[in-house]
């Protein structure tokens, strides 16, 4: 019963006018369409986003709307560092390629070949004069999420949802691996809501219907998605609980955390939000 309604913004639904402030890490285009598309398209977000590859960047930037402001910034801790420009772009890292990993999967030796070594000067995000706010952080730079959030403290104390890459093999030397970043973020008052996607690589030498990126057993990485924690929406903002429930309809389908965010919305404000999204979605 639920399938139309996912269709529909929850702005739309409920007759709200909410805007969203997006800031997006690693926004190079490569990957395709990014998970929050549909509220850049709607006009119901403004998005500040990070790519320091120029030709990603220049891509980026032909085709923005006003409402979008890429700059070329590498977000890190502060400090210089060497970026390790790979074979497959995608694989670039601050970080260097752990091939004794790498060696056990299909074409990921050749896809981390180092091709270009460049010293940058990497900003933190708690010092970025161009973002304000953030509501909803994508991020996904190869195994230097942890650092980001270590330096970007203030910043997520307002933040509602994060969506991260995450590895659960050490693809890279000294990567952060996804224990790690959760352990992190429950300590800032995230909790871990669900994978958007788990991926699994087959290991060599074996093919799944001899396709060399399929998946069978051994859990490799995937998207990550961290929310505010459930049990302390009387606490929150109602600002952010209407933002948190936004994203978490639009983007995530979650609808039953967003029952709970509406729902302690209206205690703090007398509305009935959460019976009015209960009966659209019912219908």
């Amino acid at each position: 019963m639920f399938e139309s309604k996912l269709k529909i913004p929850l702005a739309k639904i409920l007759e709200l006018e909410v805007n969203i402030d997006v800031v997006d890490i690693g926004a190079s285009p490569s990957g395709g369409a990014p998970p929050y598309q549909s509220l850049i398209d709607n006009n119901y977000a403004s998005l500040v986003g990070f790519e320091p590859n120029q030709e990603a960047l220049d891509v980026l930037n032909s085709n923005k709307k006003s409402t979008e402001i890429y700059l070329p910034y590498a977000v890190g801790d502060g400090e210089m560092h060497e970026f390790k420009h790979c074979a497959a772009p995608e694989m670039s890292s601050l970080l260097e390629p752990n091939f004794k990993v790498l060696d056990f999967f299909h074409s990921f030796s050749d896809f981390a070949r180092v091709v270009k070594r460049q010293n940058i000067t990497t900003k933190k995000l708690d010092e970025i004069r161009e973002i304000k706010n953030i509501d909803l952080l994508k991020i996904d730079i190869q195994g230097g999420e942890l650092i980001v959030f270590e330096n970007a403290i203030k910043r997520l104390q307002n933040c509602c949802v994060i969506h991260t890459e995450v590895e659960f093999v050490e693809l890279y030397l000294k990567q952060p691996l996804f224990s790690e970043i959760e352990l992190f973020l429950r300590g800032l008052g995230f909790v871990f809501h669900k994978f958007v996607p788990l991926r699994s690589r087959v290991l060599k030498p074996m093919l799944v219907e001899n396709s060399k990126t399929a998946g069978l057993s051994q859990i490799f990485d995937g998207d990550a998605l961290f929310i505010r924690d459930f049990t302390k929406y009387d606490k929150t903002h109602p600002n952010r609980l209407l933002k948190s429930a936004i994203i978490l309809h639009d983007l995530y389908h979650s609808l039953d955390v967003v029952y709970q965010l509406l729902d302690a919305f209206d205690r703090r404000r007398k509305t009935k939000l959460a019976a009015k999204y209960m009966a659209a979605i019912a219908q």
